[in-house]
């Protein structure tokens, strides 16, 4: 969590409540807002020309959404779209600044989230130049449980259906089906109930 809820509270923050599929931002508008899960599943995706989504990033409880947008002063390259029933935690840009300059420790913990996650980008990129989807879908696999406090061999429930693992690596879902049953075969996942465990 990058800025504690009391102290978003003590500086006016605004709670919003979004249903399944609700639109947070959209691509191409201008950032005035500094946004904050409290609970629920965000994505960060885009579409394209076809249609297709592509997910660009999952977030849920305590993470930030956006906020390189803000801080750069720059237009949405993405999409965040509730995944889940969420209530998101807002407060203005001038607020924004405002906690930054008062509370310095954030501005080094917002630094290390940026760098963080460009890290993650880099690492996707590489992800989907390769051309094995063996190599694309376990690494997301492997990166999400990282990011996770399971670390016990098939202790990390996947929190994502095939469709949301074809997005995220820009593969066709029948792909991702042949390639989730190839890693169970090779014992790199288990697959109870439907549900993905490494």
């Amino acid at each position: 969590m990058l800025i504690q809820e009391e102290l978003l509270v003590i500086y006016g923050a605004i709670f919003e409540k979004y249903e399944l599929n609700d639109e947070i931002f959209t691509e191409g508008s201008f950032s005035k807002y500094y946004f904050q899960i409290r609970t629920g599943i965000v994505h960060l995706n885009n579409y394209d020309e076809d249609g297709r989504e592509f997910t660009q990033q999952i977030l849920s409880d305590g993470e930030s959404i956006g906020e390189s947008f803000l801080i750069g002063e720059l237009p949405y390259t993405v999409n965040a779209v509730a995944k889940s029933r969420c209530e998101i935690i807002k407060i203005s840009k001038t607020t924004f600044t405002k906690i930054l300059n008062e509370n310095p420790e954030i501005s080094l913990r917002l630094f290390k989230q940026v760098a963080d996650k460009l890290s993650d980008k880099y690492y996707l990129m590489i992800t989907l130049i390769s051309q094995d989807p063996m190599y694309k879908v376990e690494y997301i696999l492997n990166h999400l449980k990282k990011t996770s406090d399971f670390h016990r061999p098939y202790s990390y429930e996947v929190p994502l259906t095939r469709q949301q693992l074809a997005n995220l690596t820009g593969l066709r879902v029948e792909t991702v089906i042949r390639t989730v049953k190839k890693l169970e075969k090779n014992n790199k996942i288990k697959i109870r109930s439907k549900r993905i465990f490494c």
